[in-house]
């Protein structure tokens, strides 16, 4: 019987996988040049993506994650969304969420191969929109890509892991201000900022160091059942659209006409879009 651990703060979450030995096709372990990438076939929760023994995504619940990450901000905008930049994200979810929204390109930017062609394998309800047409993918360091860019990108989303190993860059302000650049002059961040609870120092820092930068920044929370915590947040940085503007009328429409075109979303809904925002008092409490 194989168990997976992924321990964080002195805590844990333990993930059985199917059958009594490790067969090729219930553990993958693969060592690239950047980190140690571990696939399990899980019991409960499907194929699961480690990095560096943290738990990217899951079959079962990736949904909430990529849903999560993309359509708050892309809501907020009243016009077509012309052009896309994601850092990270090699596993396709978050793609494959931005597709929706029928943008004219998207280009995804991931450090590590390897990432990608084990997505595009063994996990192809996540990855499959990958290989669409208005999908370029570039595999670099999405710190160096971004510098010196102005004014190209609707949306920039980062799609990365803990602030540990090839993704520490892409917490820090300098980056933050290359982002900001790199937007039209209506454009809208967004970032994975860890769980408020099981990691709250990082988060607070991650929404303090985009306030810095950018003129409205609005923290929002999903659940994910397996990230540390279950409470995870995601943060927007905006140079002039505020995701708490948008009229209900204009998003109950926006809403329709995607689920219309592209089917029922699994988590996010306009209930959600506003309700997202409310952040319990313990989060920004002084310690």
């Amino acid at each position: 019987m194989l168990w997976f651990t992924e321990l964080y703060s002195g805590e844990g979450m333990e993930l059985k996988a199917t059958g009594l030995t490790i067969r090729a096709e219930e553990a993958k372990r693969v060592k690239t040049p950047y980190q140690e990438l571990l696939l399990l076939k899980t019991q409960d929760w499907g194929k699961v993506l480690v990095l560096d023994g943290a738990v990217q995504t899951t079959e079962r619940d990736e949904f909430i994650y990529h849903e999560m990450i993309v359509h708050p901000a892309a809501f907020t905008f009243t016009r077509e969304i012309e052009r896309v930049l994601i850092i990270g994200g090699g596993d396709g979810g978050t793609v494959r969420e931005v597709l929706k929204h029928q943008p004219k390109e998207v280009e995804l930017v991931e450090i590590d191969r390897e990432v990608v062609e084990v997505a595009k394998r063994e996990l192809p309800q996540i990855a499959g929109k990958l290989s669409d047409e208005r999908v370029k993918i570039v595999f670099t360091d999405g710190r160096e890509f971004v510098k010196g860019k102005e004014e190209i990108y609707d949306l920039i989303i980062v799609d990365c892991s803990d602030p540990i190993g090839p993704s520490k860059v892409l917490y820090q302000e300098d980056f933050y201000r290359d982002c900001f650049k790199a937007l039209k002059e209506d454009g809208i961040f967004i970032t994975q900022s860890e769980s408020p609870f099981a990691q709250n120092r990082v988060h607070k820092k991650v929404v303090k160091e985009l306030q810095k930068v950018f003129p409205i920044t609005r923290p929002y929370l999903a659940f994910i059942p397996t990230y540390p915590s279950g409470m995870w947040s995601f943060t927007i940085g905006s140079k002039r659209l505020d995701p708490l503007g948008v009229p209900p009328s204009a998003l109950g429409k926006l809403y329709k006409e995607l689920t219309e075109r592209e089917g029922e979303l699994k988590y996010y809904n306009p209930e959600i879009h506003y309700g997202a925002f409310a952040i319990p008092n313990f989060v920004y409490r002084e310690e």
